[in-house]
């Protein structure tokens, strides 16, 4: 069959597990249409597959070697270590929508008052509470 020991990437995997991720991974159709064994097509299971692969060396090799050849693919894919945003990033995203809302609400000021001022009594000048009462947070 295949060496023993632990630089052989079967050591220590069985014949099941390989089946198992085999299986979650491709599914049976495409097991049976990869490996053209019967007990992938026919009413295929874990158990009919791991009696049929024990008793036959050419299917299990083929089995063995399908395995091999899928590991890559079925690694989990490694997200970065901590998965959260960067602050500066967060601040840059909360900057620019608070810069978007505030334009919004002198534009609104600029048409309520049908100036070109805005609420706080100047030009551009915005009413915090407006702006805050738009993200949400109302101060009262």
């Amino acid at each position: 069959m295949h060496a023993a020991g632990p630089k052989n990437p079967l050591h220590g995997i069985t014949l099941e597990k390989m089946l198992i991720q085999l299986e979650a991974h491709y599914g049976w159709e495409m097991l049976g249409q990869m490996i053209k064994i019967n007990c992938f097509n026919f009413h295929p299971s874990i158990k009919s597959s791991l009696v049929f692969l024990r008793r036959t060396p050419w299917a299990r090799a083929k089995v063995e070697e399908l395995y091999l050849d899928s590991l890559p693919d079925m690694q989990p894919k490694t997200e970065p270590a901590s998965g959260a945003v960067q602050g500066a990033d967060l601040d840059i995203g909360l900057t620019e929508t608070r810069g978007d809302l505030t334009h919004e609400l002198l534009q609104e000021g600029d048409l309520q008052a049908g100036t070109g001022v805005g609420q706080g009594g100047e030009p551009g000048a915005v009413d915090d509470k407006a702006v805050d009462r738009v993200d949400g947070d109302d101060i009262g």
